[in-house]
């Protein structure tokens, strides 16, 4: 759903004041961790918006775009000693790099058949994490990953990570919703209409195929970066299959053509996630730990078919529609 400049401006700035004052209300680190999540979480979705929702190509494998940033990040900032910016600038350009090798052939697949190719490299990235423990520390993970840091600046606590990761957030929402306004935009929109018209329009559907990957996955890494500053550890277990396929929960639920709606979905989602791990177990005992995957999976379902537009951007829809219907019967 697109929206007038105006309406962004002031959806940003509502945004921008709303993060100034939700730390006032958080009594503790974990409620502060929470909304950190939520940040890393809006920069991997608003990507995977527009590789899923603006270009129409599927994708269960961001989590592998995710992990590169971690790792390189870490193998940077650890093993060769240079300072974070720089970890994280090189682990964007290396996984863009990455996302632009595999792409090309990978993107030429459609439907279920390119969804199994991105669940295939995300298998084979759990694989390469998990034996090659010289780079990557294996299933004890990667340890002793600095803060990040600017200079003399350090970000040590919580509260200090919770502005640097929304303050970036706030920057690739930016840079978004003006691709998605611009001629960029529009291409990827004719892409996802119809690969055949675009191209019989002039429109180059390899090049902005390949491109709209590249930018997710450098969202991605830098959120992969972010999150390995601000743990300080990073291991296997966060960039397993089912965070991927949370991540198509988040954008389902957001809208897959919404800038915006990634918020609300990574909010929802990462909301949702906290309850089925940490308070559903202890109300029912019996559970078996598969609550999780087993709650998306229905979410999913029921999102594609009764909002397929997704839960924020399906609602504004139908009321827009309700208001219509009922100014017309006036």
């Amino acid at each position: 759903m697109q929206f007038s400049k105006r309406t962004n401006l002031i959806a940003f700035v509502a945004l921008g004041i709303a993060l100034a004052v939700i730390p006032n209300f958080l009594t503790n680190n974990y409620q502060i961790s929470i909304m950190i999540l939520i940040a890393l979480y809006t920069i991997l979705t608003v990507g995977l918006s527009l590789l899923m929702g603006y270009a129409g190509q599927i994708s269960l494998g961001q989590a592998v775009f995710y992990g590169m940033g971690g790792y390189i990040t870490a193998w940077i900032t650890v093993k060769m000693g240079l300072p974070p910016l720089v970890g994280m600038l090189v682990a964007a350009i290396i996984t863009g790099a990455f996302a632009y090798v595999v792409g090309i052939p990978m993107l030429r697949l459609r439907g279920n058949y390119l969804a199994m190719a991105t669940l295939g490299l995300n298998v084979i990235f759990e694989l390469v994490v998990l034996q090659e423990t010289a780079w990557t520390g294996g299933p004890d993970g990667f340890q002793g990953i600095p803060k990040f840091s600017l200079g003399d600046l350090v970000f040590k606590t919580d509260r200090e990570v919770y502005v640097l990761v929304w303050i970036i957030a706030l920057i690739v929402i930016v840079l978004s919703l003006n691709i998605v306004n611009s001629r960029v935009g529009r291409a990827l929109r004719a892409v996802h209409a119809s690969e055949i018209a675009a191209e019989m329009n002039g429109v180059d559907t390899a090049h902005y195929k390949v491109a709209v990957l590249v930018l997710s996955a450098v969202y991605a890494s830098i959120a992969g970066s972010l999150y390995a500053f601000w743990n300080g550890i990073i291991s296997p277990s966060v960039y397993h299959l089912t965070f991927s396929i949370e991540l198509v929960v988040m954008v389902a639920i957001g809208g897959l053509a919404s800038v915006w709606g990634a918020i609300f979905g990574a909010a929802g989602v990462t909301l949702l996630a906290e309850f089925l791990r940490n308070v559903l177990p202890q109300l029912l005992r019996g559970a078996s730990g598969e609550q999780e995957i087993i709650a998306f999976g229905v979410i999913l379902i029921l999102v594609m078919i009764f909002l397929p537009e997704g839960l924020t951007t399906g609602s504004l829809i139908r009321i827009r529609k309700w208001r219509a219907d009922r100014a017309s019967a006036k």
